[in-house]
C-alpha cells in the first residue's frame, strides 16, 4: 500500500538539494531496514552527483548514539536524514544538538510520526518526516475527510493519525480486490487486487498488476512543531 523506502528517501533528497543543500549525512540502524534507507540515499545522491559526507549507525533497540554523533558531527553536514526507529532518531537529535550541531533533520515514515513526536516533546520543532498517506489531521483531501467523519461515528477516544489513516485506505483496496474478484479464494483475490488500475480512493491514487504488487507511489513531507502537532 505504501510508496518503498527509495521513493521517500528520493523525495527528502530531491527537497533538500533543490534548496541548495549539498553536504548530506546518514543516521541509520544497523540491519536490512536501515540499510535500504542507506542505500536510498546514496541512489538520490548519486544522480545529483553527490553522495553522502558521513555515515553514522545504531543498534536495532538500542539508544546508544554517541559513535554515530560524533561521526557525523566531524563531517559538519546541512542536514541529517535518519532511518531507524523512533527513541534512537530522538536521541540521536538530542545529543547532536547538545554537541552544537544546528541542522537538519529528515525521516522515513517508518519512524511513526507521533511517536518521535512525542518522543521529542519541544525538541520536536522543526524535524522533518517524509509521509507516505494523506494528511490525516484535516480535511484537506476527500479521503481525509471520509476518514476524519469515520472515526468520528466510530466514537471513543480514537485520535487521527497516519497509522490509522493507512489502515483506513488498506481496508478500502482489500474490500475493491474482494468485490473484484472472479472467486473468493486466494488466487482469485489476488487477481481482482491486480485488476485495479489508478483507481483514486478520494484523490489518493492505486494501482497493481500482476506485474506490479506496490499500489502508490505518494509521498510528500511533513514538519513536526514543538506542540506536539504535525504540519504539512
Amino acid at each position: 500500500m505504501r510508496a518503498s523506502y527509495f521513493d521517500e528517501t528520493a523525495r527528502i533528497v530531491k527537497q533538500l538539494v533543490s534548496t541548495g543543500v549539498k553536504k548530506i549525512a546518514v543516521f541509520h540502524q544497523n540491519d536490512s531496514y536501515g540499510a535500504a534507507g542507506l542505500e536510498g540515499v546514496t541512489r538520490a545522491l548519486k544522480g545529483a552527483n553527490l553522495a553522502p559526507v558521513a555515515v553514522g549507525t545504531v543498534e536495532r533497540n538500542s539508544t546508544d548514539v554517541a559513535a554515530a554523533v560524533r561521526a557525523i558531527g566531524a563531517a559538519a553536514p546541512e542536514a541529517v536524514v535518519q532511518v531507524s526507529a523512533y527513541k534512537s532518531c530522538a536521541a540521536f537529535i538530542r545529543e547532536a544538538r547538545k554537541a552544537g550541531y544546528g541542522g537538519l533533520f529528515y525521516n522515513v515514515s517508518f519512524v511513526g510520526t507521533q511517536a518521535l513526536a512525542s518522543e521529542l516533546g519541544r525538541d520536536a520543532r522543526g524535524v522533518m518526516v517524509s509521509q507516505v498517506m494523506p494528511y490525516p489531521y484535516g480535511g484537506t483531501s476527500p479521503i481525509a475527510r471520509e476518514y476524519l467523519d469515520a472515526l468520528k461515528r466510530a466514537g471513543g477516544e480514537l485520535q487521527p493519525d497516519y497509522t490509522s489513516i493507512e489502515g483506513y485506505i488498506a481496508a478500502k483496496v482489500f474490500a475493491e480486490g474482494l468485490r473484484r474478484a472472479p472467486r473468493l479464494s486466494r488466487d482469485g483475490l489476488i487477481a481482482g487486487l491486480e485488476s485495479i488500475d489508478n483507481l483514486s480512493l478520494g484523490g489518493f491514487h492505486v494501482g497493481f498488476s500482476p506485474g506490479n504488487h506496490v499500489a502508490s507511489r505518494f509521498v510528500e513531507m511533513s514538519m513536526l512543531g514543538e506542540d506536539g502537532r504535525v504540519r504539512r
